[in-house]
């Protein structure tokens, strides 16, 4: 495997320059809890994401920063932040990851109406769950979390706290820039929508394409990661360093994994790891993304003397969150609910029902629809399933396209079923790969109606999505 720091350029100039790698800046603070709400304003700014020599980028941004200011809250701790939208258009704010009340969950049309330029919107909730979440534009969301409008939400643990010597936070992303540094507006781009979504030619971690963090040889570490990018699939892997991962998606694995081998991260998936530096001092250790047999840096530690011995056992496992309990019996009970994606390039839709119509698949492109469920373009009257609060509900999800797609529910945490009967951890989105079938199982404990859909963003818009009505 070859390590290069460079960007990965995807169909556009490459004088773009390389490197990419990053820790969170020092700006990157975390918020205190407070009574009052506090501010996230969402509104242009302006960013230096491009090396050196290149014009800053205008982007969209919470309070001037990139990615958002983070929030940092312990479990059970209450939630009050206010969105004031300074922007041209309306959004909102998806707390990603979160077993939050229905009227909390952000997305317009179905939990809440858009924020309307000039106007603003309460959220205010308890954070039953310790782990990584983050909290992103949920309105034209293919466009606004391309633009950067996302940021990290860490609840900490209140007690239990794993036995490391620091703690890094890594937000991946990547952004489609022009030769000048500014991002390309081309936001339902049909290609992006009818094949593998938007992906940027220049990746960065905390908005930082080229940063370095310091450790000591021997130390421990945790790092939380987040794929805030609209398409891009990473293949994670560490060179210098060696480690476990405890948890996916904010839930605690009830063992810690020994990482073997390269780990995906789809769009708006979390891991995080314990990692023990085994790099020399004077040296370096890598968090590397793996791309068509070629390693690149996406976090590069600077190695110093080491503070203490190196830690031989495996770390112990995070507390676990509340979550429902789901057995084996009560899942080969439950009803099933099928879902078959179909459409995109190679298997064009024929026919599908749209707003209502049933449409041909030319009728469709011409309309930006691309994708289906079951049949049907889009958020349809009707729910995918209804189901009483305390049900647990099956979905096999079938994926007929030639397209990885990465399936997220809101207000749920669900367990993938296994051919064997068993469960995988816990999740908020799983990754599906062309042709591929996988089913989840969840205790529908949280009333409401809540969106289930792609977050390859532009398949989202181009027709992934629906949703789940669970009744009180």
């Amino acid at each position: 495997m070859t390590l290069s720091r460079r960007t990965f350029l995807a169909g556009t100039s490459a004088s773009l320059g390389a490197g990419l790698v990053a820790t969170a800046p020092a700006a990157q603070t975390a918020e205190a809890a407070t009574p009052a709400p506090q501010v996230l304003r969402a509104a242009t700014a302006s960013l230096q994401l491009a090396p050196s020599g290149y014009p800053a980028t205008g982007i969209l941004a919470y309070n001037d920063a990139a990615p958002g200011p983070q929030i940092r809250m312990k479990q059970g701790e209450r939630l009050s932040r206010r969105l004031e939208n300074g922007l041209d258009q309306a959004t909102s704010i998806h707390w990603h990851g979160m077993r939050l009340p229905n009227a909390m969950d952000g997305v317009p049309g179905m939990t809440q109406p858009a924020v309307a330029p000039g106007a603003g919107f309460d959220y205010d909730f308890t954070l039953k769950d310790a782990g990584t979440f983050w909290y992103h534009s949920h309105n034209k969301s293919w466009e606004q979390v391309a633009r950067g409008l996302h940021g990290p939400l860490i609840v900490e643990e209140p007690e239990g706290a794993p036995d490391v010597d620091a703690e890094e936070l890594l937000v991946l992303d990547d952004w489609r820039l022009r030769d000048d540094a500014s991002l390309d507006p081309d936001y339902a781009n049909i290609h992006d929508s009818s094949h593998a979504g938007r992906v940027g030619n220049l990746i960065t971690v905390n908005a930082k394409y080229d940063l370095q963090a310091r450790a000591s040889s021997g130390d421990r570490l945790r790092l939380r990661i987040i794929n805030a990018s609209n398409a891009r699939i990473f293949q994670l892997a560490l060179k210098g360093l060696e480690g476990w991962v405890v948890a996916y998606d904010g839930m605690p694995l009830e063992t810690p994994g020994r990482i073997e081998n390269a780990i995906p991260l789809a769009p708006a998936q979390r891991v995080d790891m314990i990692v023990d530096v085994t790099a020399d001092a004077g040296g370096e250790a890598f968090l590397i993304g793996l791309e068509r047999n070629e390693g690149f840096a996406l976090t590069t530690f600077k190695v110093g003397e080491g503070r203490r011995a190196r830690r031989d056992a495996a770390p112990a496992p995070l507390p676990p969150n509340p979550l429902p309990q789901m057995t084996r019996v009560m899942v080969d009970a439950a009803p099933v609910q099928k879902l078959n994606m179909s459409g995109g390039a190679m298997r064009a839709l024929r026919r599908a029902v749209y707003k209502g119509r049933n449409m041909t698949g030319q009728v469709l492109m011409d309309e930006g629809q691309f994708w289906a469920f079951n049949g049907m373009v889009g958020m349809s009257d009707k729910p995918l399933a209804q189901v009483a609060r305390g049900e647990t509900l099956r979905i096999p999800i079938v994926n007929d396209t030639v397209f990885a797609h990465a399936m997220h529910l809101h207000g749920h945490h669900f367990r993938e079923r296994l051919p064997d009967g068993g469960f995988g951890p816990w999740r908020d989105t799983l990754l599906i790969a062309p042709s591929e079938t996988r089913e989840i199982a969840f205790v529908a404990d949280n009333p409401g109606d809540w969106m289930f859909h792609c977050h390859m963003l532009s398949h989202q818009a181009a027709g992934m999505a629906t949703w789940v009505r669970v009744s009180a």
